[in-house]
């Protein structure tokens, strides 16, 4: 498993965390307990082995991070959502918008350019192309706004 792969298992459980009425910590033991893991193996090759110790704990930096800042997530998307109503945005968008928002924010050791085009690249996994653009538009502002040199 690579960082890119970590950051898209991030995403997917940002996106439960979304879904679910359980705070990140039970998502993340949920989804962590052996038995579960290995049968999501069957789905997606991006299960077959569990993360390296390195990666686990950015997964789980990153999942209990957005947890803790969701509203504040919340109110960066919506402010740089420009044209788009917030209950208009996928789940999955919000999830990779966040995702990025949070390692921009709160992972100062990840460039700002390297979170923006993972978040890019995950979306355009699960995504159409018109809402891999608006993510990348989002991402743009934010960082030119809230983040000015």
């Amino acid at each position: 498993m690579n960082r890119s792969e970590a950051r898209e298992i991030a995403v997917r459980l940002c996106f439960e965390l979304s879904s679910r009425e359980c705070d990140a910590k039970e998502v993340l033991n949920q989804f962590f307990d052996g038995e579960y893991y290995a049968s999501l193996a069957g789905e997606d090759k991006l299960f077959e082995g569990l993360p390296q110790p390195n990666h686990r704990e950015y997964i789980e930096e990153l999942v209990l991070g957005i947890g803790e800042h969701a509203a504040e997530l919340d109110g960066y998307v919506a402010k740089y959502a420009r044209g788009w109503k917030f209950g208009r945005i996928s789940r999955t968008a919000l999830a990779v918008l966040k995702t990025a928002m949070y390692e921009i924010m709160y992972m100062p050791h990840i460039p700002n350019g390297t979170a923006i085009n993972e978040a890019v690249e995950i979306a355009k996994k699960y995504d159409e192309p018109e809402t891999v653009s608006f993510i990348n538009g989002v991402l743009g502002s934010f960082v030119r706004e809230e983040l000015p040199e």
